[in-house]
């Protein structure tokens, strides 16, 4: 069968790596997920599968015990798992921009005694920014960390966690005082570490339960309570001579994050051009299959080349940050086009669907509850087009 999003100049590695979680996607994923999501149920059994394969430790370094590949790899990894199913995609986001942060910035100790767990997926990480009156704007987070002695007291909510239960470690930033003009520059990143779970899942962290959603099922979305959080000072990520480097390390992340989201509207894309073509040559109307219509024939060539531009757009990026080069304009660029992309893409499939679209047996009634979801995740569209737009006026700056 024919595939849209053709990646060239992959390696044989990665190739073989593609074709295996392709067919995961396949026969363990795309079976299941209907159920799953309907239910809301968290997909333990897709978890061990992808554990078994070693997806926790794509990117992690040989050294501790991961697999080493690239972004692009995990980018185009995340593509594959996403047209199974988006929330199994967002199961190993918030993990691979902990893992990410903790081999970039993380101090010895805290590689060497959290990345080989992290390769395995026994401990699984989460990654918190937002709180309950802040998302897009970082700056008026309101959680702090307070020194005391040779440790940190940490108070405040955080809101939107991914894997905020299952995970054992939190990347999350708060403010600190360390005297420094800029706000950004008063910003710390801890890694709380806890049992996963909900409730007290460590002395003062509490994880109070599941949001309930309208899309994004099955993996869980949270809040998380700072009560009185008591951590040393090796808690910074990086270690104690770290404090005040928090916002730049989180927005190392996101630009790897948006790469991933960019991935994930890929991925759905390409399922719902899949659900849209298979259906247009079944379905008949005056006599003969909706692909003979040329107001359906048209939709498919616009739905085919978006996924295409999106596609080589997310690539961009994600080689870019390989090659070691600043991506923040690719990977905003590439995460405005694709989601915005995949929210048109999914919307013609519904619509070639008909009234069978609104139906719950119909999987594209699922993405089009998951689709609008990527148009705010890692930063909303109008953000994107803030950082674009910075980028290129100081490049075309006169």
């Amino acid at each position: 069968m024919a595939r849209l999003a053709q990646t060239p100049g992959l390696t044989d590695v990665q190739r073989s790596i593609l074709e295996t979680v392709r067919e995961f996607a396949d026969k363990e994923i795309i079976p299941h997920a209907q159920r799953l999501e309907h239910a809301d149920e968290y997909p333990t059994d897709i978890l061990d599968g992808m554990r078994e394969m070693g997806l926790f430790g794509l990117t992690i370094d040989e050294e501790y015990g991961g697999l080493g590949e690239s972004l692009l790899t995990y980018a185009l990894v995340v593509e594959e798992l996403s047209r199974g199913w988006m929330s199994i995609s967002g199961i190993v986001n918030t993990h691979f921009i902990v893992a990410y942060l903790i081999s970039q910035h993380g101090s010895a100790e805290q590689k060497f005694r959290l990345l080989p767990r992290m390769a395995t997926g026994e401990v699984r990480g989460a990654f918190s920014m937002s709180e309950p009156e802040c998302g897009s704007d970082v700056s008026a987070i309101k959680s702090k960390a307070v020194r005391d002695g040779d440790n940190y007291v940490l108070n405040g909510q955080k809101m939107w966690l991914t894997n905020g239960a299952y995970s054992s470690v939190v990347a999350t930033l708060v403010k600190t005082e360390t005297g420094a003009d800029s706000v950004y520059g008063n910003m710390s990143t801890f890694l709380l570490e806890k049992e996963p779970g909900f409730g007290e899942t460590a002395p003062g962290l509490t994880i109070p339960g599941k949001i309930d959603k309208m899309g994004y099922k099955g993996v869980e979305t949270t809040e998380m309570v700072l009560d009185g959080v008591t951590v040393p000072d090796s808690a910074v990520l990086g270690g104690a001579d770290k404090v005040g480097r928090g916002f730049y390390q989180m927005m190392d992340g996101i630009e790897v994050g948006r790469v991933n989201v960019a991935a994930r509207a890929c991925g759905i894309s390409i399922r719902a051009f899949e659900l849209a073509v298979a259906y247009a040559q079944q379905r008949k109307t005056f006599g003969q299959p909706l692909t003979k219509h040329q107001a359906i024939a048209f939709k498919l060539a616009e739905m085919g080349t978006k996924i295409e531009a999106a596609h080589a757009l997310m690539v961009n990026a994600a080689r870019l940050k390989d090659a070691g080069q600043r991506n923040d304009v690719e990977a905003g660029m590439a995460k405005l086009l694709a989601s915005e992309y995949c929210a048109e893409v999914v919307q013609e499939a519904f619509r070639i669907h008909g009234g069978y679209g609104y139906s719950k047996e119909y999987e594209i009634e699922r993405l089009m509850r998951e689709a609008p979801f990527l148009l705010i995740g890692e930063g909303t569209s109008e953000i994107q087009k803030t950082i674009i737009s910075r980028g290129l006026l100081k490049q075309y700056k006169l």
